[in-house]
């Protein structure tokens, strides 16, 4: 093999080594966000039977991005239960304006802000399962890369003639 089919296939190694290494950097950091974000929601102790959601242990803390989802979708179904809209609900204020001694004001806001948070953990979860996904397919091209490069490295120097 010549100087320059050595070279290409040390440099093809080398780029496979180094995706490899993107891909286990992908794959790490995207299931120690997922750890930390599932850690930060079940330290907040919100029960799925708590807000409502039927035929659910009572012990069940939201801790998943699907649950997250379904919890959220059941806060925003109160939360408009109290006004369909944001105007609708300044209309029950004499002033037009937020007001946190209104009752309604107050119960509109908290489930607003339980909501954000839910649908928040259920976009950050399913960024991190990309970001793994992202790093497992760069492993396997990673891989892929380095066999590839080794293959051309051990082929014979100067391919026989044919008669």
């Amino acid at each position: 093999m010549s100087r320059l089919g050595r070279f290409v296939s040390i440099a093809i190694i080398g780029l496979g080594i180094a995706v490899l290494a993107m891909g286990v950097a992908f794959v790490f950091e995207g299931q120690s966000k997922a750890n930390y974000i599932k850690d930060q929601m079940r330290a907040e102790a919100v029960s799925m039977a708590v807000l409502g959601v039927e035929g659910v242990d009572p012990n069940n803390v939201i801790d998943s991005a699907a649950e997250a989802e379904k919890v959220a979708n059941r806060v925003k179904e109160h939360r408009l239960g109290i006004a369909p809209t944001y105007a609708d609900l300044m209309a029950l204020s004499p002033t037009g304006k937020y007001n946190p001694s209104v009752t309604a004001h107050l119960s509109y806001n908290q489930a607003m802000n339980l909501e954000n948070y839910l649908y928040l953990g259920v976009a950050s979860l399913g960024l991190t399962t990309v970001t793994i996904v992202i790093g497992i397919s760069m492993i396997v091209t990673g891989l892929a890369l380095a066999l590839i490069g080794f293959a051309l490295g051990r082929l014979p120097k100067k391919v026989p003639a044919t008669a």
